[in-house]
């Protein structure tokens, strides 16, 4: 009894270590941990401490001593783990590209490329550009192409990331350097190089290298992957994208409206090699062993028990098939707990369901820490947990082994059910967190297609897949036969879509109201005892109150490229002054991309105004994007423009005023009611000029935000307005030479300068003239391409730039 007591205690511990790593390796790149912060020596000691806390634990068997325990310990592989990242990060960071420039560089090809419609996405290993190999994403027309094994001297011009810092939005910085990709380059020429004349340029070093097993086991792999992709891409086929990326993660061949198919019904994981693709195939292998072994060699299962027998092919195939799919997160998952597991096997350990999963979690960041980044880290891992606790809840069932087989297969049902609505739900908050926006049909397609995908098209997929490498024909009619299942599991799905027509819907979740979801959900998928399951109902007291749990007051002008888009929110009235817009929203949406996940995360779900200073697209551009499904109630704008029913328009025009209480109001200083008649012929200078004051703030109250307008409306503005006084001036049309004059500046005495444009937008702005006069008094000037997002919040007394909350961010 105490045996099992000492190793309960030792198995909870190991789960609390293994959950502060992983939180503590999670808060990685956030600038609120700088004095987190410490050398190598301290995380040194802080091990030491950790394993002398671990040896004192074993003798003293106190209650309080052993919560002390339990705490210090968290806190201490808490701070190992952030350390740890931090430290990981920066020595990545180290190598990144943070301008354009032109480049000539030497590269050498060991994956294969994305396909795509105009060009080729080709990651490659640059030699040249720092004292170790780095990996850039080239960029090359679709009828040029690099091949796999060569160098190559490519010149052409770096691309670095550089994301739209707006909270919400989808960060491309991250994305890179989580892929390890330190910078994209446009390739505009290439030569290849032979191995003589690598030697000649000092690459010789390099050539040995790849030339070692690991490098030519790799290069290997992608050959066979790029085989298969050729094979599949010759047939005759009607859904070859499909078949390929359900066989090695490969999207090169799928289409859009496929993938935007499987995003509406909620499938878009099943596109990704997870789990089941990758014991399916080393269950098939290893039974064809097992049967092979019973007719030839039986006498080997004498010396050695069937499990141990079969245990190293399993792993040999589990890590095969992983390296095949390029170590994806949800396969390398399911490897590292095969691994676990198998260890455990072969030193005749318990097996502990969760233990073994934050192990593997554990083991996996230690390999990668920058895999935390991704959402198939925490996707994955989610809906493994969930599973697990399905699995706990069968094995509390009672075992009827009188069973009819409609019984079991009634049974089975039930459980697919169970576990898609439990998935669905356990899930919810993860898809917020980073796609804000879920599938409501998710269960049902799930439902169906799991089954379908599981035990019909991968088995075939991987059959045929197999086949290819013994017998051609055979596994051209595998993958025909593949085809045809794929055509009725896209024929259910088309007739689900004539019956419900789904769409994504978004949802507007605060960071607070997630957290305290996120709290309810886990309370309610514990194990039974831990904790009373009525508790979860608390953790809906933010749901029910989210006024209180968000920012009352802010004004934050948003980083959406070469536009303007401002958001307001007092107390309870959220509002926006324009929206931004790309010059071709349906190509790449500034309003779905940019405004609708930053709404998404302050929790708003409809705007009560909305002023647009002009009708130009960057403007208002994502307006006429998210008209259909973003309600507003009240439109403004200098001319006439079509709104939804449920929204009123009105022209915006000088003297217009709003107050909310004495402490916040919106006045209109421009255009004049007479100035809107010619609007077309003058848009820029008609555009609605706005003032914004916060009473009481300090240091910024007043914000002038001046549109598109220059110097005839300024020059309007200080004969209307002698006495005006500005805190924070947005500057006219971006800053552009034909605005934001000396004297105007002069006049309105701002304290800060904000100009709303694009990084390296081919209008120079903000212009060198404008910068000057900035200089010449002394204004500061701050760009949404350098800080990002600027959020300002009057009634704290607190200003934030998007990207100083970033490492991966920042740019000082």
């Amino acid at each position: 009894m105490l045996a099992q007591n000492k190793n309960k205690t030792e198995n909870d511990m190991f789960k609390i270590m293994g959950a502060g790593w992983i939180l503590g390796i999670a808060c990685m790149g956030k600038t609120l941990w700088p004095m987190l912060d410490f050398p190598l020596w301290l995380s040194g000691l802080l091990l030491i401490i950790l394993l002398l806390q671990q040896i004192a634990a074993l003798h003293w068997s106190h209650l309080g001593i052993q919560l002390i325990n339990t705490c210090v310990a968290f806190v201490i592989t808490f701070l190992l783990g952030l350390n740890f990242a931090q430290n990981q990060l920066q020595e990545r960071l180290i190598f990144r590209e943070l301008t354009r420039q032109p480049a000539e560089v030497v590269v050498y090809v060991q994956q294969i490329n994305q396909l795509g419609s105009s060009q080729i996405r080709q990651p490659v290993q640059v030699l040249n550009r720092h004292s170790q190999p780095v990996q850039w994403l080239a960029l090359l027309p679709a009828e040029q192409e690099l091949q796999l094994g060569r160098y190559y001297r490519l010149q052409g011009q770096t691309l670095p990331a550089h994301s739209f810092a707006v909270p919400g939005a989808f960060d491309v910085e991250q994305w890179y350097l989580q892929q390890n990709i330190m910078s994209g380059f446009q390739v505009h020429s290439m030569t290849e190089l032979t191995e003589s004349e690598l030697y000649r340029l000092g690459f010789g070093a390099h050539l040995r290298q790849h030339q070692q097993l690991w490098p030519q086991f790799k290069l290997w792999i992608e050959t066979q992957r790029l085989q298969i992709r050729d094979f599949i891409q010759q047939q005759a086929l009607q859904h070859p994208g499909l078949i390929l990326a359900l066989l090695t993660g490969d999207k090169s061949l799928l289409d859009e409206a496929t993938e935007q198919q499987f995003q509406r019904f909620g499938m878009s994981h099943l596109l990704a090699i997870s789990g089941p693709h990758v014991l399916i195939f080393a269950a098939m292998l290893c039974f064809v062993l097992q049967r092979l072994v019973s007719r030839y060699w039986s006498e080997l299962y004498a010396r050695l028990p069937r499990s141990y027998l079969l245990l190293l092919p399993f792993m040999g195939c589990v890590f095969v098939y992983c390296a095949y799919v390029g170590f994806e997160i949800p396969a390398l998952r399911t490897l590292l707990i095969c691994l676990v597991a198998g260890a455990c096997l072969l030193l005749k350990q318990p097996i502990q369901p969760l233990s073994l999963l934050i192990g593997s979690a554990s083991l996996l960041l230690l390999l990668d820490p920058l895999s935390v980044l991704s959402a198939a880290f925490w996707l994955s891992y989610g809906a493994c947990f969930v599973l697990l606790r399905i699995y706990q809840t069968l094995r509390q069932q009672p075992v009827h082994p009188q069973q009819t087989l409609m019984q079991k297969l009634w049974q089975g049902f039930r459980l697919l059910f169970e576990s898609q609505w439990k998935i669905f739900i356990a899930l919810f908050p993860l898809m917020i967190i980073f796609f804000k926006q879920i599938a409501w049909i998710a269960p049902l397609s799930n439902l169906l297609a799991i089954p379908w995908i599981g035990l019909v098209i991968v088995p075939l997929d991987i059959l045929a897949g197999l086949s290819f490498y013994l017998a051609e024909p055979l596994s051209q009619l595998l993958f025909q036969l593949n085809d045809l299942a794929l055509s009725l599991l896209l024929g259910c799905l088309q007739l689900l879509d004539l019956l419900f027509a789904p769409q994504l819907i978004p949802v507007a979740l605060s960071p607070p109201m997630l957290l305290s979801l996120v709290l309810g959900l886990m309370i309610l998928f514990l194990p039974a005892g831990l904790v009373p399951k009525a508790w979860s109902a608390l953790c809906l007291l933010p749901l029910l109150f989210q006024d209180q749990f968000s920012r009352q007051v802010e004004l934050t002008v948003l980083d959406v490229g070469q536009g303007q888009a401002i958001f307001l929110r007092y107390r309870e009235h959220s509002m926006m002054i324009d929206m931004g817009g790309h010059y071709d929203e349906q190509k790449w949406s500034i309003g779905r991309q940019i405004i609708q996940p930053f709404l998404s995360v302050k929790g708003v779900q409809q705007l009560d105004y909305l002023w647009l200073t002009h009708l130009d697209q960057d403007h208002s551009g994502a307006y006429q994007t998210l008209k259909p499904q973003l309600q507003v109630q009240q439109v403004y704008a200098n001319a006439q423009l079509e709104v939804n029913p449920h929204s009123h328009f009105d022209y915006c025009q000088q003297g217009q005023q709003w107050q909310w209480q004495p402490g916040f109001q919106i006045q209109v200083l421009s255009p004049k009611p007479e100035q809107l008649n010619p609007v077309e012929q003058q848009k820029n200078e008609s555009s609605c000029v706005l003032l914004v004051e916060f009473a009481q703030a300090q240091p910024y109250s007043r914000f002038l935000l001046m549109g598109d307008a220059g110097w005839p409306t300024e020059y309007q503005l200080l004969q209307d307005y002698p006495d005006l006084k500005v805190d924070v001036l947005v500057l006219g049309h971006h800053g552009s030479r034909h605005s934001s004059s000396y004297q105007f500046l002069k006049q309105l005495e701002p304290k800060l300068a904000i100009a709303s444009a694009g990084l390296n937008n081919r209008y120079g702005h903000p212009s060198t003239q404008v910068q000057a006069r900035l200089n010449a008094l002394k204004i500061p000037l701050w760009q949404t391409a350098q800080q990002g997002s600027i959020q300002f919040y009057p009634t704290e007394n607190e200003v934030l730039p998007y990207r100083h909350t970033r490492v991966w961010l920042r740019r000082d």
